[in-house]
C-alpha cells in the first residue's frame, strides 16, 4: 500500500514533469495491473486511460518477449493530433504521458525516462516497506503486488518430437 505521502511526491513529480515539458496535455502513474496511482490531466477518464495503459503495456511485454528484445522499458504511439508515450517505471508501474504533436520528442523520451525512473524508485520502496510491515502470519506473497513471474512460451516447434527426415 502506498501512502499519502508518497503518493503526493508521485503527483508532484507529475506537475514538475508537465512544467519541464510545455507541450504534455496529461501524466499519468499506474501500476501494471491498470489501477490508477496518480494523475495530471485535465480530461475526465484517467480509470479509462489507466486501464488502456496495461492493455498496450501487456501487448507491448508480449513483443519485446517473442523478438528476443529483453524486458519492456517504452512505448511511443503517434496518433494524427499528438503522442502518447508509456515507460516502465520501477517493478509494478508504469507513466503514461500524453503530447502535442509538435513536442520535441527526444526532450518527452529523456524527461518521460528520468520522471518514470524516480516515480519507480519511490512506488518500489514503498512496496518493500509495506512488505517489511505484514501483519504476523500471513505469508509474505499475499500482499506482494508484483505480477507473477512469466515462462516463456514454448512454440509448437519447439514442442515436437525430432524426426528423421
Amino acid at each position: 500500500m502506498v501512502s499519502e505521502d508518497d503518493l503526493k511526491v508521485v503527483l508532484d513529480e507529475l506537475h514538475r514533469l508537465r512544467t519541464r515539458v510545455p507541450q504534455l496535455t496529461g501524466a499519468l502513474a499506474a501500476g501494471v495491473d491498470g489501477l490508477v496511482v496518480a494523475h495530471d490531466t485535465p480530461w475526465g477518464d484517467p480509470e479509462g486511460l489507466s486501464a488502456l495503459t496495461a492493455a498496450a503495456l501487456g501487448v507491448a511485454v508480449r513483443v519485446t518477449d517473442a523478438t528476443g528484445n529483453g524486458g519492456f522499458r517504452e512505448l511511443l504511439v503517434r496518433g494524427e493530433g499528438g503522442y502518447v508515450a508509456t515507460y516502465a517505471a520501477g517493478r509494478t508501474a508504469v507513466l503514461t504521458l500524453l503530447a502535442e504533436g509538435r513536442v520535441n520528442v527526444g526532450r518527452l523520451h529523456l524527461e518521460g525516462r528520468r520522471a518514470g525512473a524516480r516515480i519507480g524508485e519511490l512506488l518500489d520502496a514503498a512496496e518493500e516497506a509495506a512488505r517489511s510491515v505484514r501483519p504476523a502470519g500471513r505469508p509474505l506473497d499475499a500482499l506482494s503486488t508484483t505480477p507473477p513471474t512469466r515462462t516463456p512460451r514454448t512454440t509448437s516447434a519447439e514442442t515436437r518430437p525430432a524426426t528423421g527426415s
